[in-house]
Parts: C-alpha cells; sequence; structure tokens
C-alpha cells in the first residue's frame, strides 16, 4: 500500500503538479500561524508576499515572520520530494530492471544456484549432480550353495549396483570441488564412493552376512577421504584430499552407517598428463 501511494505521489508531480508545490509555500509567523503564498522577499522591515488565499500581494512587518521556520519547513518539504522521487525510481527499477538473484559466491564471480541440490565445481563450471536410484542384487550362485553346505561357514553376498556402465555426469577436474545445498544437513552426511565397471551396471558396495541372513551385515565399499567443511548453515564443501583417478564414482548418503540408495553419481574423464594409480 505504501509503495501504491509513493508511485501516485510521483506521477502527480510529472503530470504538473510542481506548479501547486510552488504555490503551496508557507510563510511562518512568531505567533506560531502561517500565510500560505505562492512567493515572497525582504524589503527592509517589511516582508512583500503574494497570498494565495486572496490572490494579491500584501505586506507585513518583519519582526512579525519566523524567517527560520520558514526556510526549514522549505528544506524539508524538498528533502520529502527528493525521497519520494527516489523510493518511485526504486519502484521502477524493481519491476523492470530488478537484478538476478544470486546464491553462495565459490570463487570471484562464480555463485551456486539458490536450489537445494549437489553440485560440481571443476575451476570452470557448477556442474549439478543427478540423483540415481541403485538397487540391491543377490549373488543366486553363492545363495544356493549356502543351501547345500550343513555348516555356517560361507557368508551370504549381495551387491548395491547402479545400473548402466557409466554415469550421464562426465567431469574433467581430476580433484573436482563438491557443494551440497540442504535444508537437513545433507552435506555432514555425504560419503564419495568409488565405483567398480561391471559391462552391465556399476558395484557401488558389497554387502555380507552369516548364513540365513543371521549375524551383523557388512558393507563393504571404496570410500574417498574427503575434506569437510560448513561454508553456511544447509551449505557444506566437500573435496577430496588426493586428486582422483579415471573412472566412475557417487556420493551417498550414510544413514546410521547404512548406505541410502539414492545416490548421486558422474564420471571423471582422463585429462592430459594425468594418469591413473594402477
Amino acid at each position: 500500500m505504501r509503495g501504491l501511494l509513493t508511485v501516485v505521489i510521483v506521477l502527480a508531480c510529472l503530470m504538473g503538479e510542481s506548479q501547486a508545490v510552488e504555490a503551496s509555500q508557507k510563510l511562518f509567523l512568531k505567533d506560531g500561524s502561517y500565510q500560505v503564498v505562492s512567493s515572497y522577499e525582504v524589503r527592509g522591515e517589511r516582508v512583500r508576499y503574494y497570498s494565495v488565499e486572496r490572490a494579491a500581494w500584501e505586506e507585513i512587518p518583519l519582526a512579525l515572520v519566523d524567517l527560520e521556520a520558514t526556510k526549514r519547513a522549505q528544506e524539508d518539504e524538498k528533502a520529502l520530494e527528493k525521497k519520494q522521487l527516489e523510493e518511485g525510481r526504486e519502484i521502477d527499477q524493481q519491476r523492470f530492471e530488478k537484478p538476478l538473484e544470486k546464491g553462495f559466491e565459490i570463487a570471484p564471480g562464480v555463485h551456486l544456484p539458490q536450489e537445494e541440490g549437489v553440485y560440481a565445481y571443476d575451476g570452470t563450471r557448477v556442474i549439478r549432480l543427478i540423483q540415481s536410484s541403485a538397487e540391491v542384487v543377490t549373488d543366486k550362485k553363492r545363495a544356493a550353495l549356502l543351501l547345500a553346505v550343513p555348516v555356517p561357514v560361507l557368508k551370504g553376498r549381495s551387491i548395491v549396483a547402479l545400473p548402466g556402465p557409466k554415469a550421464a555426469v562426465r567431469l574433467q577436474q581430476a580433484q573436482p570441488t563438491f557443494y551440497v545445498q540442504s535444508s537437513d544437513g545433507l552435506g555432514a552426511k555425504l560419503e564419495l564412493i568409488s565405483v567398480k565397471v561391471s559391462k552391465e551396471s556399476r558395484v557401488v558396495e558389497r554387502i555380507e552376512a552369516g548364513r540365513g541372513g543371521i549375524g551383523k551385515l557388512s558393507e563393504l565399499r571404496a570410500a574417498v577421504q574427503l575434506e569437510r567443511t560448513q561454508l553456511a548453515p544447509g551449505l557444506y564443501r566437500l573435496k577430496p584430499l588426493q586428486p582422483l583417478d579415471p573412472g566412475e564414482y557417487a556420493l551417498g548418503e550414510l544413514v546410521q552407517e547404512k548406505l541410502n540408495l539414492q545416490l548421486w553419481d558422474f564420471g571423471l574423464f582422463e585429462t592430459p598428463g594425468i594418469k591413473g594409480k594402477g
């Protein structure tokens, strides 16, 4: 409502109301009253003014006029007009020249999107990682062997795998930096995993248990050491301590030491001059 009132006032000024403003000067008297005049001038011991109310020139003794209060009122009126014009321009800028909103600055001139998500920065680009669903696959041959053996000398085994031999997102930088924006503190729970590639899938981890599913489950995965820094509430930076070998990787959330099957996967191209560790 306040903004609408400001626009109305500014438009009124621009449409010729400046003459009315000029005609509504107040010539203050020392008794606290004032005369509404269009102009005035001091002539010796008298003040000559044009009365708006009577549309005529009149004079009054200078001793009765409070010139300081009159000048203050004029300055206040000019300051108010200036403020109203500035507010009107600001409203116009917000409507027609609103700057693009930017997220957290991670490098000079490089900002994260404001949306929650997991992002990779390779030194030049901010890339949003895509979430993929893994599934638990049971080793059927090993399960059949367990049933034939009367003693629990073998362990049950299954794997967690992502479909396809390659992730859709590909990175070029051997030591990318990851940024996690999430209101639930996801960045504090993510682990970087080196994924083993097979013909039709990518193995994220192996799960082993005692015969018949009895005993504590063991989750075996190749975790990569990370430097984890909280930059702001809900924002974490994850950086591998060492350059990554070319291959397939995934960021996964650990919930009570168990891996969530919703993963953020990516592949790393081999960069010229950088070779794998063998």
